[in-house]
C-alpha cells in the first residue's frame, strides 16, 4: 500500500513539473531581489516565490489535462501520468486549481495585489491562450514565451508594488532568451511534433531556414538588451562587460546552428541557452547597484 501511495503522490508532484519550474522559482526570487530597496523582508520574500511556484506548478498541470492525449503520441511523453492512464483528468484538473487558486491567494494576501495579478496574467495566457494555440499556428511559441518571461516581473512586483523600467527589461530579456531555447528544443524533437501534430516551426519549414533566421535574430536582439540593466543603472560595469561576453557566445551557438542546422548544432544551442541563462541572472545578482 504505502509505495503505491508514494507512487500517486509522484505522479501529482509531476503534473507540477517541478524541474521545469525551477527556473519560474529562481526568476522570480531574482526579481524579487533586485527590486528590494533596503534590507529583504523575508516574509514578503517567501509567500512572492511560494506563490509563485504554486501558481506554476497549477498551469504546468492544466497544460498537461489539456494535451493529454497529444502527450501520448510523443515518445518524450506518453509516459507522463494522464497519457500513462495513472491519473485521470478530473483528479488532475481539481489538484491543478488548487495549486493555482492557493498561490494567488499567497500572493494577494503575502504580498501584494500587483504580484497576484502578474501571476494571474501568466496563469491566464499559458494555459488559455498558449496552449490551445499550439495546435493551430507556429506562433504559439512567441505567445507562450509571454507567460514564460512573466516571473521576474512578478518577484519585481513583489518587492516593490509597481512595475518599472526595470521590470520590464528583465522580462524583455527572459522573453527574447526563450525564443532560441525552445526553437532548439523544436529542432531537437520536429519529429516528435509532427507526430503529434504540433504545428510548430521545423515541422511547417523542415528546411530549416525560417528556424535558423528566428534563432540569430531573437539572439542578436537579446545581446543588447541583455546590456540594459547597466544601461538604466540597476547594475554595474562589471555587469555590462560580462553580458558583453556571455551574449557574444550565445550568439555564436546561434549562427552555428543557422549555418548547419545539424542535430549536434542544435543540441548545442540548447545547452548553451541553459548555461547563459543562470549566468546572466548570477551576473545581476552579483553586481547589483
Amino acid at each position: 500500500m504505502l509505495p503505491a501511495v508514494r507512487s500517486r503522490a509522484a505522479d501529482f508532484v509531476a503534473l507540477s513539473k517541478p524541474r521545469l519550474n525551477l527556473l519560474v522559482v529562481a526568476t522570480t526570487a531574482a526579481g524579487y531581489y533586485l527590486g528590494t530597496t533596503g534590507d529583504l523582508d523575508a516574509v514578503r520574500f517567501t509567500n512572492t516565490v511560494l506563490g509563485t511556484a504554486l501558481v506554476a506548478g497549477g498551469a504546468s498541470a492544466l497544460n498537461q489535462v489539456a494535451e493529454r492525449r497529444t502527450d501520448a503520441l510523443m515518445r518524450r511523453t506518453r509516459s507522463r501520468p494522464l497519457p500513462d492512464g495513472r491519473l485521470q483528468s478530473v483528479e488532475a484538473s481539481l489538484f491543478a486549481l488548487v495549486l493555482a487558486v492557493a498561490g494567488l491567494l499567497v500572493l494577494a494576501l503575502g504580498a501584494n495585489l500587483l504580484a497576484a495579478m502578474v501571476a494571474l496574467t501568466t496563469l491566464v495566457t499559458y494555459v488559455a491562450v498558449y496552449t490551445p494555440l499550439k495546435l493551430r499556428t507556429s506562433l504559439a511559441t512567441i505567445v507562450g514565451a509571454v507567460p514564460g518571461a512573466l516571473p521576474p516581473m512578478i518577484g519585481w512586483a513583489g518587492a516593490t508594488d509597481a512595475l518599472s523600467r526595470e521590470a520590464w527589461i528583465l522580462f524583455a530579456i527572459v522573453f527574447l532568451w526563450q525564443m532560441p531555447h525552445f526553437l532548439a528544443i523544436a529542432w531537437l524533437y520536429r519529429e516528435d511534433y509532427a507526430a503529434a501534430g504540433f504545428p510548430m516551426l521545423p515541422v511547417v519549414e523542415p528546411d530549416g531556414y525560417s528556424t535558423a533566421r528566428q534563432v540569430v535574430a531573437y539572439t542578436a536582439v537579446l545581446l543588447p538588451m541583455s546590456l540594459a540593466p547597466a544601461a538604466v543603472g540597476l547594475t554595474t560595469s562589471t555587469y555590462f562587460a560580462g553580458a558583453l561576453v556571455l551574449g557574444l557566445a550565445f550568439l555564436a551557438l546561434a549562427i552555428r546552428f543557422a549555418r548547419h542546422r545539424g542535430r549536434d548544432d542544435a543540441r548545442s544551442l540548447f545547452f548553451g541557452s541553459i548555461v547563459y541563462l543562470p549566468l546572466i541572472w548570477g551576473l545581476m545578482i552579483a553586481t547589483r547597484v
